[in-house]
């Protein structure tokens, strides 16, 4: 491998590996936070969703041109079982047979969204359980197949692109409860939080209805005294018959 301008397809193919390597990082990250609800701000899953499934098919097609560029490297010769079948490459069998297996994976669990009218829903959850094997096999292919693992660059890179998936994978692993507290228990907190440290057991205040005093009796001569009235002068003759 001396001269530069025969080894364009090898740094051509190495180039977009690591395009790909890079899209294919973001895609599962975005899957393992919409499905471990991370991202809940109000029209943002959505957006999610489109870009995951574009990233996607985009990261499909720069793992094909990664391996499709090789067939023109005259230094490899792979061949076309070599950049199709595990292990067949003479060159780091081992690592680059991890690669097409990860190629071959990514194809089929990214496609079967496509067909879950034909596998069902639920078959098609527990396929795409298994993108994150997709993303370790692929880190294993560089690692061990890449001329430059090693250096501090791709170091950086690789660990840059590997942390939001730990994160996202162990939030995606944790039970619901420390996740999101029940709207019940967030209600209850806030309940007892307004009620300013009160019993919960105090009795409740009975309505009290108003005391209007009773009507006094008008004596004699306060009847007398009220305008010409013939209620008011049988009301006096009454009470004279009465006290007579």
């Amino acid at each position: 491998m001396g001269d530069p301008t025969q080894q364009v397809f090898w740094f051509a193919s190495r180039a977009f590996g690591i395009i790909a390597m890079i899209l294919l990082a973001i895609s599962v990250a975005v899957g393992l936070a919409m499905s471990g609800r991370l991202a809940r701000r109000p029209g943002l899953p959505a957006k999610l969703k489109r870009f995951h499934e574009s990233s996607t098919l985009v990261t499909f097609g720069l793992i094909a041109a990664h391996a499709g560029l090789l067939l023109f490297d005259g230094y490899l010769r792979p061949g076309l079982a070599g950049i199709t079948l595990p292990f067949a490459l003479g060159y780091r069998p081992v690592f680059t047979g991890i690669g097409i297996i990860a190629g071959w994976l990514a194809a089929i669990l990214g496609l079967s969204f496509y067909a879950r009218k034909w596998i069902g829903v639920k078959t098609w959850r527990f396929m795409h359980r298994f993108t994150i094997v997709v993303y370790l096999l692929a880190l294993g292919h560089v690692v061990g197949s890449g001329t430059d693992a090693r250096s501090w660059s791709m170091v950086a890179m690789l660990t840059a692109l590997t942390a939001p998936i730990v994160f996202a994978f162990t939030y995606r692993m944790l039970p619901a409860g420390p996740r999101r507290r029940p709207a019940a228990t967030r209600q209850g907190s806030t309940s007892s939080g307004q009620a300013g440290g009160t019993s919960s057991t105090a009795r409740p205040r009975l309505a009290t209805r108003p005391v209007t005093a009773a009507p006094r009796r008008l004596r004699s001569d306060e009847l007398e005294s009220c305008p010409n009235d013939g209620v008011a002068r049988a009301s006096v003759g009454a009470l004279r018959r009465v006290q007579g």
